[in-house]
């Protein structure tokens, strides 16, 4: 069997490494990878990008299914082409993707279908955003409508950082058409978890908790990032609060896709606030929803799985997902990742990546932005590893992240030493 993992990043490398591994499959095909999916004999670079030939090639090679990875392929309707050509491909379709590719659209979605998120209004003016800004205060939260490459959020201390957030998404254009349109919603407090769910239309299968670290520095503190590392599970996503999540977010999103007219295919995920108290009562609110898997989330979330996950898409492309399941590592695994100088402004480039930790059985380090030239690794993004390890706890599995950490090295990286600390919080950072 053979496999199209559609994307360049650290979750592509993560799921068709994942993928790889199961005992039927021949090829996993990434395009167009990195320079980690280049370097791995498990996997095979396609240098293509552009819808059209993607379906030409997965036609050409008799590809068995295809997975998406990112989001811009998803807006730009790459589902619906594969279908339209007769191929089978995980993911939802363009106006299913909206859920993710427009703001707007998904808070709209979640107030007609009663499902918990902040309170917004949504702004094309300047200044009537300001005078919105003005009448509820700060802390507030600025987004822009379109999709940002995971930029596209100010959480405003002061008003005046709110005004300047809204004056460079709408005023200067800073996002173009992504942030023609701004939501500002209220800012919510609490703790922060990543449920993200496989779903084929009417079926959902959860796949294990992860907890994200979006800002850039120790503490949570700088500023907001596309994700300096993960773990899982989360122990903040209790029992109990796995059945409220599913039960008051999962599954009346499938629902209310579906009596839009719009049955949902593909990964969800839904970036929740959690606020203090009993499970049972706890404020359980969605900040957003993505259409794909996180990142960095994906890295420790296929580190942990154990059983055949290509298995798993073969029963959610026939809309058999009420039969899969996945088999999960007791472990925990802790992904860790290594910034470019400058992420996540300018983030430089082309800076040679001398050392990289070695994969054992319990480490594998994944690669996003990363790209071979004349043999040589070198940086091309601005996150560019992320340093994964599995532990019997998860102190365990930091301890061995950061040790292969110190083990690689390129010039500017940035890393948090802290990944995983509000389930350890009594350790200190690790250096």
């Amino acid at each position: 069997m053979k496999i199209l993992v559609i994307g360049g990043g650290g979750r592509e490398h993560a799921m068709a490494w994942r993928l790889s591994r199961s005992p039927r499959v021949q090829t996993v095909y990434v395009a167009p990878g990195n320079g980690g999916t280049a370097r791995d004999e498990s996997l095979k670079n396609v240098a293509l990008t552009d819808i059209g030939e993607l379906v030409a090639f997965a036609l050409a090679e008799k590809v068995a299914f295809t997975v998406v990875g990112p989001e811009a392929p998803l807006a730009a309707g790459v589902v619906d082409a594969f279908r339209a050509a007769g191929l089978r491909i995980f993911g939802p379709t363009q106006a299913a993707a909206q859920l993710e590719s427009s703001k707007d659209y998904a808070k709209a979605f979640m107030m007609r279908h009663s499902i918990p998120t902040a309170a917004y209004r949504t702004f094309t003016d300047p200044a009537e955003a300001k005078a919105y800004i003005a009448e509820q205060g700060a802390p507030i939260v600025i987004k822009a409508d379109g999709l940002a490459a995971g930029k596209g959020v100010v959480v405003a201390a002061t008003i005046q950082e709110a005004e300047q957030a809204v004056d460079h998404m709408l005023g200067d254009g800073a996002f173009g058409s992504a942030g023609a349109r701004v939501v500002i919603e209220e800012c919510l407090q609490g703790e922060e978890a990543s449920f993200i769910v496989m779903c084929d239309g009417k079926n959902v299968l959860a796949l294990a908790t992860s907890q994200d670290h979006k800002r850039l520095l120790d503490g949570d503190q700088g500023p907001n990032t596309g994700g300096m590392g993960a773990y899982s599970p989360a122990p903040v996503v209790s029992p109990a609060l796995h059945n409220r999540i599913m039960r008051e977010v999962i599954q009346p999103t499938v629902a209310g896709m579906a009596r839009d007219g719009l049955p949902y295919t593909g990964f969800l995920y839904a970036g929740l606030m959690i606020g203090g108290g009993a499970d049972a009562s706890r404020p359980l609110k969605v900040l957003e929803f993505n259409c794909r898997m996180g990142d960095p989330e994906t890295q420790p979330i296929m580190m942990r799985i154990k059983s055949d996950f290509a298995r798993v898409f073969e029963l959610a492309l026939e809309g058999r997902l009420d039969e899969a399941d996945i088999e999960w590592d007791r472990r925990c695994a802790l992904g860790v990742v290594m910034a470019a100088k400058d992420y996540p402004a300018t983030p430089r480039t082309g800076d040679l990546i001398d050392r990289v930790a070695p994969d054992t059985d319990d480490v594998t380090v994944f690669h996003a932005g990363t790209a071979l030239r004349d043999g040589a690794l070198r940086t091309s993004g601005g996150r560019v590893l992320c340093v994964t390890a599995l532990g019997d706890s998860l102190r365990r599995a930091q301890a061995a992240a950061y040790d292969a950490v110190a083990q690689t090295h390129f010039d500017g990286q940035q890393f948090r030493g802290d990944i995983g600390w509000r389930a350890l919080p009594a350790a200190t950072s690790t250096p």
